[in-house]
C-alpha cells in the first residue's frame, strides 16, 4: 500500500470514480471541491475534506486536479487560496482536465517557481473509462516526474503515453477530440440515413460494429441514441469546450479542420435548445430535426 497521500480538486461525473480508484490503489486523499455537497460520497469512503486547494496541497505528495476548463485550473492553482499558497517543495501536480496548452504552460512555470513539479495528463474514456479504470491518459512533461506519478496514473488508467513537453498532453487530447467530435457526427448520420431507406437502426448498428466502421463512438452512444438515453457519459457543453479549443489552437495554426468545425456548429443547435447538459449523444436529436425523422 502507497504511504503516500493526493490532493484532489474536483468531484465531476469523472472525479468521483477516478478517487475511488485512487483510494483503493491505497493512497490517502485530501479532497477539495467548489460544492461541498458533491464531495460527501468520497469522504464517506475515506477522503478528507479540505475547505481550499491551498489545503488540499499541504502535506500532499501529489496534487490532481479534474476540473471543467481553462478558468477553473487557473483559479485552482493561482487563485488566492489555490494550490500554489499551500505548495510543498518537490509536490508533483497533475491536471487531468482538458483545458487550453498555453493555461497548462502558465500554471507549470508558476509552480515551477515555487518549487514544485506539473504534468498535464488529460484523459479519454469517459465515464465508463473511469469507473472501468481504463481510462487513457495522455501526458506532458518531464519523464522523470512521469515515472514518480505512473503508480498513481496505472489507479486510473490503463493507457499512458508520454507526448512531449508540459502543453503536448493538452494538443494531443485536442488530436483525440477532433476525432471524437467528427465519428460523433458520421454516426448521428449514418443512423439517420438507416432510418431513412427504410434500415432499422439496431439492426444496422450490429451489422457494421464489427466491421472497419467500428469504433468507440458507435457501439457507446449507437445504443444510447436508439433507447433514447441522453444521460451523459461525457457532456454535450464540455464536449464544446474542447472544439472551442481546438478550433481555436487551429486558427493560430493555420490547421483546416472543416469537419470539426462542421459538428461544434450541429453541436451549438443542441445547446440553443437546452441540451448541453446532455451527453453528446443528443446530436442526433439535432440531425433528427434537420432530417424530419424521430429514430
Amino acid at each position: 500500500m502507497p504511504d503516500l497521500t493526493v490532493g484532489w480538486i474536483g468531484t465531476g461525473i469523472m472525479g468521483v470514480p477516478m478517487v475511488r480508484h485512487v483510494l483503493r490503489a491505497g493512497f490517502s486523499v485530501n479532497l477539495y471541491t467548489r460544492t461541498r455537497a458533491r464531495a460527501d460520497v468520497l469522504v464517506s469512503s475515506g477522503a478528507n475534506w479540505c475547505a481550499s486547494a491551498a489545503e488540499v496541497a499541504r502535506g500532499s505528495q501529489f496534487v490532481v486536479s479534474m476540473v471543467p476548463d481553462s478558468p477553473d485550473v487557473e483559479s485552482a492553482y493561482l487563485g488566492p487560496e489555490g494550490v500554489c499558497r499551500g505548495l510543498a517543495f518537490g509536490t508533483l501536480c497533475i491536471d487531468m482536465s482538458t483545458i487550453s496548452p498555453e493555461t497548462a504552460r502558465a500554471v507549470s512555470a508558476e509552480i515551477g517557481r515555487r518549487g514544485g513539479s506539473f504534468l498535464d495528463a488529460p484523459v479519454s474514456g469517459g465515464k465508463t473509462g473511469a469507473e472501468a479504470a481504463t481510462l487513457s491518459i495522455m501526458v506532458g512533461g518531464d519523464e522523470a516526474d512521469l515515472r514518480r506519478a505512473e503508480p498513481l496514473l496505472r489507479a486510473m488508467g490503463k493507457t499512458i503515453v508520454h507526448c512531449g513537453p508540459v502543453g503536448h498532453g493538452q494538443l494531443t487530447k485536442l488530436c483525440n477530440q477532433i476525432l471524437c467530435g467528427v465519428n460523433l457526427l458520421a454516426v448521428c448520420e449514418a443512423m439517420i440515413f438507416a432510418k431513412k431507406v427504410g434500415l432499422d437502426p439496431q439492426t444496422m448498428l450490429q451489422a457494421v460494429s464489427a466491421g472497419a466502421a467500428g469504433s468507440w463512438a458507435l457501439s457507446n452512444l449507437g445504443p444510447r441514441m436508439i433507447s433514447r438515453d441522453f444521460a451523459p457519459m461525457f457532456m454535450v457543453d464540455l464536449q464544446q469546450k474542447d472544439l472551442r479549443i481546438a478550433l481555436q489552437t487551429a486558427k493560430e495554426t493555420s490547421a483546416p479542420l472543416p469537419g470539426t468545425a462542421l459538428a461544434s456548429q450541429l453541436l451549438s443547435s443542441n445547446q440553443a435548445l437546452g441540451e448541453g447538459r446532455e451527453g453528446t449523444q443528443a446530436l442526433i436529436k439535432t440531425l433528427e430535426r434537420l432530417a424530419g425523422i424521430n429514430l
